[in-house]
């Protein structure tokens, strides 16, 4: 079987689920011209009832998505980069988070908005924003965060298929990643459960979308030291697998978490004081953070990339845990 990166895992399970369900449609900036190849012939295939391009508009026309998945359609969003979320705050936080409970179970919002996050290409700060963890802060929301094409695909299918809005944060550092693809039209990975990568017993290593690869490189660095590790992928943010993240730290006794976002009430923050709350009474060490400084991201490459998780921080971390259970064995 051949294997198919991420940005057309996106097509492929977007195309199935507009030909499964005559009530999945899209909108949003540049899908018809299919800028970044996950549209790719679908205004002709389906028409441009179904795949509408929209203005540059954010606040409009996700609002617009909202009003249709109230009226019984199921939209994808497509918001493009995770910055343009933020002109829409108002639509999402008030209305998409909160209807469904408002009107007491009346409404239903069975929409996606997708989005890419941009980071690491000299994109500056207007544009290189990784914003999954103040949506995580609004309940009502179900947000998923694929690190692979094989996740990603099972993932946005079962998002389009659920009654509930789902923010889909696509992580750009993972699009060449590549996988195998069922061809089983209703492979689905359900929303609020967690894998893991890769087994191990000394560190687990809990890691948000385009951290996960980063993370699985450093754990077959820190093999060779002799330190075994278990990369643990939440894959959805909200709801949160905490059993899976306890249960690996409560088998290791040592946590680091991985967050492309800002360290300040990150994913990271929110996994770690998971961990704290669980399985303190395993923890060998701290629960140690590698995440990107509270700060924006500068234009300059030579500056930006070093800010984001990178394979050196993760193993010195790692290192610091080892060392942490030498001093006290001494």
């Amino acid at each position: 079987m051949a294997k198919t990166t991420f940005l057309d895992a996106i097509r492929q399970a977007q195309e199935e689920e507009l030909e499964r369900d005559e009530k999945v449609f899209m909108m949003g900036e540049d899908i018809v011209c299919n800028v970044f190849g996950t549209t790719t012939d679908f205004a002709e295939k389906f028409g441009l009832e179904r795949v509408r391009d929209t203005p540059i508009s954010e606040n409009g026309f996700i609002g617009a998505g909202a009003g249709a998945a109230m009226v019984g359609m199921r939209p994808i969003i497509d918001a493009t980069i995770s910055s343009f979320l933020f002109p829409a705050m108002d639509q999402i936080v008030s209305i998409i988070a909160k209807s469904r409970y408002i009107y007491g179970g009346q409404a239903k919002l069975p929409l996606v908005i997708r989005s890419c996050m941009f980071y690491g290409n000299s994109n500056a700060a207007q544009h290189s924003d990784r914003p999954y963890a103040m949506f995580m802060n609004v309940p009502g929301l179900k947000i998923i965060a694929p690190s692979s094409a094989y996740d990603m695909k099972g993932m946005l299918k079962a998002a389009i298929r659920d009654d509930d809005p789902v923010l889909c944060f696509e992580d750009s550092t993972c699009w060449m990643n590549k996988s195998e693809l069922p061809d089983d039209p209703d492979f689905l990975i359900p929303l609020g459960k967690g894998d893991i990568k890769k087994e191990g017993n000394d560190i687990s290593i809990i890691a948000v979308a385009g951290a996960v690869p980063i993370a699985l490189k450093a754990a077959a660095k820190l093999e060779e030291e002799g330190i075994s590790i278990e990369v643990v992928d939440p894959r959805t943010l909200v709801p949160l697998d905490r059993e899976i993240i306890c249960n690996s730290v409560r088998k290791t006794g040592r946590a680091i978490t991985v967050d492309p976002a800002h360290q300040t009430c990150s994913a990271a923050s929110e996994i770690s004081a998971t961990i704290v709350e669980n399985v303190f009474d395993a923890l060998k060490g701290p629960v140690l953070r590698v995440t990107t400084p509270d700060t924006h991201l500068p234009f300059s490459p030579d500056i930006e990339k070093p800010l984001y998780p990178n394979v050196d921080r993760i193993c010195a971390a790692a290192r610091q845990l080892m060392d942490a259970r030498q001093t006290v064995s001494a």
